[in-house]
């Protein structure tokens, strides 16, 4: 197993700066995404609330650290971070795709080793934990990994078509789908805290009854949304998830 530091400073990022009483969204990233990918959402949410972005390794600032190709280690080392932030106080968990797993994984830490809820998980872009489709991306050459990225559309392809940005982009990236490829959710696994469900209607890698099993997962409040477009409908409905985010915590 790969050890990586889970303080903080390594893997939180705050865009805007807010009152320590403000409530936090802690925000995790697709495989092959960084922190960045939610600067839009934090400057939406100012100053009522504060996005915490995750910063995976591998990537941008982080690119020399080694990456962690499994979700319970990167899930491990996400919660340890979490419990270093001083003023975490009220907060949700809000995850893409990848970053939804590891919200659920994440909460599901918090809750059993200390005892802490967030207010709200909200999972975007990803089936239940339950729904395993064998997906073996990690496992294709590098030409077969940059098709399925142009197939999602989540990576600019004008990155891809360069070879030094090839060269640096994916290993970090092969290393993020052999994570969310080889993840099993443990039978029956659940959080006590409400989930609120986001998907596209497009979406080629999660259909509406594999988003819809995502109450199997939870023993409080269920709330699904259906989006127009595919597995990226997030860059054509911010404001609608804004208000969605805004609407479900009362922020």
């Amino acid at each position: 197993m790969t050890m990586a530091t889970s303080d903080a400073q390594s893997w939180i990022r705050r865009f805007h700066q807010t009152p320590a009483t403000t409530p936090r969204l802690v925000c995790l990233p697709h495989a092959g995404g960084s922190a960045s990918y939610y600067f839009p959402f934090s400057a939406a949410l100012a100053p009522a609330a504060q996005v915490l972005a995750v910063q995976y390794p591998g990537r941008q600032d982080r690119r020399n650290d080694p990456s962690l190709s499994t979700v319970p280690e990167l899930a491990e080392a996400i919660f340890g971070a979490l419990t270093d932030v001083p003023d975490l106080g009220e907060f949700a968990l809000f995850g893409h795709s990848m970053g939804a797993v590891l919200a659920f994984e994440v909460a599901a830490l918090l809750e059993r080793r200390l005892g802490i809820q967030p207010v709200r998980l909200f999972v975007s872009g990803r089936r239940a934990p339950s729904r395993v489709r064998h997906e073996r991306a990690h496992t294709l050459n590098d030409d077969g990994l940059v098709a399925e990225l142009t197939t999602l559309d989540g990576t600019d392809s004008r990155l891809l078509a360069d070879p030094e940005m090839r060269e640096l982009l994916l290993p970090m990236i092969r290393s993020d789908y052999r994570a969310i490829e080889t993840y099993r959710c443990d039978p029956g696994a659940t959080v006590s805290c409400p989930i609120s469900v986001l998907t596209g209607d497009a979406d080629p890698r999660t259909s509406i009854d594999e988003a819809l099993d995502w109450r199997q997962h939870t023993s409080a409040d269920f709330t699904i949304r259906e989006f127009s477009g595919g597995h990226f409908f997030l860059n054509d409905h911010q404001a609608e998830i804004v208000e969605c985010v805004t609407r479900a915590t009362g922020w």
